[in-house]
């Protein structure tokens, strides 16, 4: 049985769990905008999101105050730490979950750590000065992603000459990082990065090949959900992407991924069970 030890408790990734996507953030496909214009309010609202997706079979909660959309604006850290704080605060006192924390920000993986989240989900792969020292301090589980670029410049042209061995070679000598630095490799979960600095043509060979992200020998996240991949394939918006993103999960699945992050928790939830049932 595979588990991450997630603080005080545990994720059982020997099968696939569904994560719920929680951005405390003005411009997320599913919530934000005028919900979060008030902080009381932004708090009240999260929670129950967190709830609803819990309910629906959501087996962890990754909360994120910092947009990572294709030319997104950076935040400033105390804008991030005031968006998602409250809110993991809340959860971790109310909630029986393990809560993630989408975020490259050292300060915040400190912080965060000492109010009870489980794991750190890092879109620049600990890249940023101070952030891997961090994570060490936490002693939480990491998720390494593959990104060519920075939000705000990573779709201007991205280039490969084999994007999947690329990305493999990056996370593998992310482990290694990790390893170095003290982080155990049973405690580190990868992640493509499907549309961070990627084609659509990269995308779907990424999709295709997922499976050989095995060899790196430790859990794989997928995330797909309403991403423009799905749109430009099916030529529909953020909010008519259901269809196509659970396509995308049962490749995923089949392709050996752990952890499925979605927005749409309950739809998911069902297809990666009856995927495993098929599967099993």
């Amino acid at each position: 049985m595979a588990i991450l030890t997630c603080g005080s408790r545990e994720l059982d990734v020997s099968k696939t769990q569904v994560m719920g996507i929680l951005n405390v953030t003005p411009d997320s496909f599913s919530d934000g905008g005028n919900l979060f214009s008030n902080r009381s309010l932004s708090v009240d609202k999260a929670l129950l999101h967190a709830e609803r997706m819990i309910a629906e079979g959501a087996g962890l909660i990754d909360i994120g105050g910092e947009s990572t959309r294709p030319g997104a604006e950076p935040v400033s850290v105390q804008q991030e730490m005031d968006r998602v704080l409250p809110v993991l605060e809340r959860i971790s006192a109310e909630l029986d979950v393990v809560t993630s924390i989408d975020t490259s920000s050292p300060e915040l993986m400190l912080e965060a750590a000492r109010l009870g989240a489980g794991m750190l989900n890092d879109v620049r792969a600990l890249g940023r000065e101070g952030a891997l020292e961090a994570a060490v301090k936490t002693g939480l589980p990491v998720c390494l992603m593959h990104m060519q670029g920075s939000p705000a410049t990573m779709q201007r042209a991205p280039s490969y000459k084999d994007v999947v061995a690329e990305v493999i070679d990056f996370l593998s000598q992310q482990l290694d990082r990790c390893e170095l630095a003290g982080i155990a490799r049973s405690q580190i979960v990868v992640d493509p990065g499907f549309g961070f600095g990627k084609t659509l043509e990269h995308n779907l060979l990424l999709l295709k090949q997922l499976d050989r992200l095995a060899e790196l020998g430790v859990p794989i996240l997928s995330g797909t959900s309403r991403k423009t991949m799905i749109g430009q394939v099916l030529d529909k918006p953020a909010d008519q992407r259901l269809a196509g993103g659970l396509a995308t999960v049962v490749l995923a699945v089949e392709r050996g991924a752990r952890i499925i992050r979605v927005h749409d928790v309950a739809s998911t939830v069902d297809v990666v069970r009856m995927t495993e049932a098929v599967l099993s």
